[in-house]
């Protein structure tokens, strides 16, 4: 299990195997959103990130950085990309991973998320990675398990690891992202990444554009009262929002969190919102594309677009390694 540090943001010495070669400074034990890091942690832990991506170019198959570090993954919706990388993080430093799903287990018979998580924490689990369709979800589990919690996604709230591994792949095709314009398009409704990178991007210094139609919007959302988020941005016009943008972050149109239609027709939603070689010829030369993924192709994205020479798909999910090994290891070898 983790010892507990005696102080509020403590500095542990530096571990036999650490990869970054760096001392750990790191005041949070749990990530439950990018809201509760300020500029300086989120750099802090892009910094890491890019430590981390450097092992893996170096093809290090397994440090002992978190040698005796147990990570579960407890996922109660379906992935692939985020809890395979988090598996693959955790096994490359060296911890060891349980991969636990609601299907099969105790949850089909009831047993509340509560009794869950502290199951998982009695039998000697240190980091619960987390996917629940709930909002909220990871903070109750928070509350109430000895476990540090990773927040890999709650229903509509929050994304954190997934708009930290947009920030990094972003200043890797842009550099320093102060004063860049970045255009976050489609169903901003439904998505739970949309709101965690307008936390990251704003606090490193871009401005955030989001564009959808009204009704793939939070109700009440408008750029002089978002919601209790950063301030925005919000055109219903792609074309016109993408005159000189530095960058595009496409959405999946969230259609199993839809409880119903809520566009005229997948024809009129692609017509009016997918970003085609044309429209991105609108945008700054070389404007990097990113999809958070699984892509709809034809709908909020075009084929030629997705595999195209400015697409940065593909490197978000070798980013999204980096970036879950760098919170493995500070969340492990820091927090309070």
């Amino acid at each position: 299990m983790i010892t507990q540090p005696q102080t509020e943001a403590p500095v542990s010495p530096v571990p036999a195997g650490d990869p970054t070669g760096q001392q750990v400074s790191w005041r949070h034990r749990h990530l439950l959103d990018v809201d509760a890091l300020d500029t300086a942690e989120i750099e802090r832990l892009l910094q890491s990130t890019a430590a981390m991506e450097e092992v893996l170019q170096r093809r290090v198959a397994r440090t002992p950085a978190l040698r005796g570090i147990t990570v579960v993954t407890l996922f109660y919706e379906a992935s692939t990309r985020t809890r395979a990388s988090f598996e693959l993080a955790g096994k490359i430093l060296g911890a060891d991973v349980i991969n636990l799903s609601a299907k099969g287990s105790s949850v089909e018979k009831g047993e509340s998320l509560i009794d869950t998580v502290r199951t998982i924490g009695a039998i000697g689990a240190d980091i619960v990675v987390m996917r629940h369709p709930q909002a909220g979800a990871p903070y109750l589990a928070a509350r109430h398990s000895t476990a540090r919690i990773i927040n890999a996604g709650d229903g509509t709230h929050a994304h954190p690891t997934q708009a930290l591994l947009d920030a990094y792949t972003l200043q890797k095709a842009l550099g320093d992202l102060q004063d860049k314009r970045i255009c976050i398009v489609g169903d901003i409704k439904h998505s739970r990444v949309a709101r965690s990178n307008l936390w990251t991007l704003t606090r490193l210094g871009a401005t955030v554009t989001l564009v959808a139609p009204q009704s793939l919007l939070p109700p009440g959302l408008n750029q002089n009262h978002p919601l209790g988020l950063p301030a925005v941005r919000i055109d219903d016009d792609l074309d016109r929002a993408l005159e000189d943008a530095d960058a595009v972050i496409a959405l999946r149109l969230q259609r199993e969190r839809a409880a119903g239609v809520q566009v005229p027709s997948l024809r009129e939603y692609a017509r009016r919102y997918q970003i085609t070689r044309e429209r991105l010829g609108l945008a700054r030369e070389n404007a990097p594309v990113l999809h958070p993924g699984p892509l709809n192709e034809g709908v909020e994205i075009s084929p030629d677009v997705a595999r195209g020479l400015q697409s940065e798909i593909e490197r978000q999910v070798q980013h999204g390694v980096a970036v879950r090994m760098a919170v493995l290891y500070l969340l492990a070898r820091g927090g309070a």
